[in-house]
């Protein structure tokens, strides 16, 4: 009976153990299937937002951006469509494995089985068990032996349903082996279709390129140009930030403070809390749209030697979209420049958002706005790229909108 405990105790480990790396595994593919189809969701935006009308005439520039911003997704989802493979490999290597022992537990276990009932059925006449009981030396032993045989017994049937679980577990791992090793298939045969379809548009990236490098310079003045309207517009929003820190200052009496923050009213505090609490959460200011350029320094896709200063996202969407403020707040100010489109900053507290590249505007300086109400439209430009550049910021410093929006 010992040997049978020990042998029960290690069959139960295994089993708890088996199960702990299932649902580990099980809530992993979980996660990499809900990544996978969110970059599909992002190719299916990439499609429709930059892709529709391939037959209207786009800037060179502009065509290798959109192909970057594809061929980015598309190899993200490479990437996890293979993780997802991997793990589906080792799952299936460790049912094969399960299988393997359970069937090993299994034939003991029938055998053991089998053992019981041939020395029960030599065993099992009445006269027999009634001698074994009436040839005790005592009362004491002769209950002991009653004891024992009532236990032979509940170890018979334990055993037996012991074999029934076992032989459950094993169909149901021969179920999900064949489930996985079908899921691995298809995700092996979708891979190649994406692959194939990265490998075209690799071959269209080179040959843009080859394009835009026979007149580098003419390019690379564009891209320098460009980044010197942005940053113009970034050195206005910073002036104008800092002069509302220098008036809200002055508003509290406190004309001596220079650290350069604001110092809120009770009220402002209450709703800079408010907005960081949402971190993570905040609305996107579009309902459709695919992030073309990221925050942060990085080098331009047409000249590397030139170098990107991107104080937040440059968002592209469709024709006339609206933008939303992403949380309530009052309008700091509305800019509007000679060579540049309109902008909007809303203020939340110490935190602010600005919206720029806008075509129509809907709101002024010292309104209040709530949480998703629309402030004004996108500007399209003679290409028909629409670009919403979206940027955040704590006091006067820009932070990434990553950490801050929600997954679109």
């Amino acid at each position: 009976m010992k040997s049978y405990k020990l042998t029960h105790i290690i069959i139960l480990m295994s089993f708890i153990m088996s199960s702990f790396s299932g649902f580990s595994q099980s809530a992993k593919q979980k996660e990499l299937e809900a990544k996978r189809k969110q970059y599909q969701k992002e190719l299916k935006q990439i499609n429709a937002l930059l892709f529709s009308d391939r037959k209207k005439e786009k800037s060179l520039v502009s065509l290798v951006e959109n192909l970057n911003t594809k061929i980015s997704v598309r190899r993200n989802l490479i990437k996890i469509t293979n993780d997802q493979a991997n793990l589906l490999t080792r799952e299936i290597n460790a049912n094969q494995n399960e299988i393997s022992n359970l069937k090993d537990q299994l034939e003991t276990l029938k055998a053991n089985y089998a053992k019981m009932i041939v020395k029960s059925y030599k065993s099992k006449s009445e006269q027999s068990r009634v001698m074994f009981l009436l040839s005790s030396d005592n009362f004491k032993q002769a209950y002991k032996r009653l004891q024992y045989l009532n236990q032979y017994t509940d170890h018979q049937k334990e055993q037996g349903e012991l074999i029934k679980d076992k032989t459950r577990k094993l169909e149901t791992l021969n179920l999900d082996l064949q489930r996985q090793k079908k899921d691995k298939d298809k995700l092996v045969a979708e891979n190649r279709i994406v692959k194939s379809e990265l490998e075209a548009e690799l071959k269209e990236q080179e040959e843009l390129m080859a394009s835009i490098r026979q007149n580098m310079s003419k390019y690379a003045s564009q891209a320098k140009e460009k980044q010197k309207q942005i940053d113009q517009i970034d050195r206005e929003i910073d002036r104008l930030i800092k002069e509302a820190i220098a008036a809200s200052n002055k508003k509290a009496g406190n004309t001596s403070n220079n650290s350069g923050k604001f110092i809120l009213t009770p009220e402002a505090k209450a709703l800079a809390k408010n907005f960081q609490s949402n971190k993570g959460n905040l609305p996107w200011p579009l309902v459709k749209g695919i992030v073309k350029v990221k925050f942060g320094k990085q080098p331009s896709p047409i000249d590397r030697t030139v170098t990107i200063q991107s104080s937040g996202w440059r968002i592209a969407t469709e024709k006339n979209a609206s933008v939303r403020a992403v949380f309530k707040g009052e309008v700091l100010a509305v800019i509007t420049q000679k060579k540049g489109n309109p902008a909007v900053l809303i203020q939340h507290g110490n935190y602010i958002t600005a919206y720029k590249n806008l075509n129509k505007i809907f709101v002024s300086k010292g309104d209040t706005v709530t949480t998703g109400q629309s402030i004004g439209e996108v500007f399209t430009n003679g290409n028909g790229e629409t670009l919403l550049w979206f940027s955040l910021y704590d006091q006067s410093t820009p932070i990434n909108p990553a950490s801050w929006l929600k997954k679109l």
